[in-house]
């Protein structure tokens, strides 16, 4: 009888699905468009709160993912240590946690989708490798 572990089982489903990359990039734009400054409008409260368990749980499927696909390359590759760059920032900015006050909750959200638009990249870029 074989007995699995929980970290057995999260291995086993990283590669079973193909990241929804557009999906991502669509959650992305709707808080930080390619016009979009600081001072842009940001969407209602209830929609951040929502866009930001999306984006955490978008991260933390892609960054397996992107692991993955630069692992694959060679050690020296600079587009390699970039994208593992990338997910140490991805993970910081998961344990973060969103300044109080005023505007803390959005810019926290944006963060988080500068970062998983990064993840993107460099998922599409080492998977075309």
């Amino acid at each position: 009888m074989t007995h699995r572990t929980a970290q057995a089982d999260q291995a086993a489903d990283v590669h079973q699905w193909p990241p929804d990359i557009e999906g991502m990039r669509a959650t992305v734009a709707r808080l930080i468009g390619p016009d979009d400054a600081p001072d842009v409008l940001p969407p209602p409260a209830d929609e951040v709160a929502i866009l930001t368990s999306t984006l955490r749980g978008h991260l933390q499927l892609l960054i397996p993912e992107v692991d993955a696909v630069a692992r694959k390359q060679p050690a020296n590759d600079i587009p390699r240590y970039c994208a593992l760059a990338c997910i140490g920032e991805a993970k910081g900015k998961l344990s973060a946690e969103p300044r109080p006050g005023y505007g803390g909750a959005v810019a926290y959200a944006r963060r988080l989708a500068r970062v998983l638009g990064a993840l993107c990249d460099h998922y599409e870029t080492l998977g075309k490798n």
